[in-house]
């Protein structure tokens, strides 16, 4: 059974940074991809980074430049670096995976499998 959880979101203020961090259980990296999507209140699932698994990443557009998705084998830990955080990065993040080698970073909440996500609140 494949379990997914997410950890490390929290408050920040914008312009901060912060690192998520997915541990996974019955999942290895060489099984498929991950990826990280979000939602905010009242607004659709967004697709923020995926990372396939030759270790090739990719991000929407609206965090290009600002976030990077990396793993951890060893750990079997996926992570989100996040900088420059902006208001409109405020959501619940949630870490994905899937048996599929590479995943579009726009469709990351359509994975397979998925954590209980993390909230993270951004100030201003």
């Amino acid at each position: 059974q494949v379990q997914l959880a997410e950890s490390g979101g929290g408050s920040v203020e914008a312009g901060g940074s912060l690192r998520l961090s997915c541990t996974a259980s019955g999942w290895t990296f060489s099984r498929g991809s991950m990826g990280w999507f979000r939602q905010a209140a009242g607004k659709a699932r967004e697709g923020v980074a995926s990372l396939d698994n030759d270790g090739t990443a990719g991000y929407a557009d609206s965090v290009k430049g600002r976030f990077t998705i990396s793993k951890d084998p060893a750990k079997n830990t996926l992570y989100l670096r996040m900088n420059n955080l902006k208001p409109e990065d405020a959501a619940t993040y949630y870490c994905a995976a899937d048996s599929a080698r590479s995943w579009l970073p726009h469709l990351v909440a359509s994975m397979e499998y998925r954590g209980e996500g993390t909230l993270v609140t951004i100030s201003s």
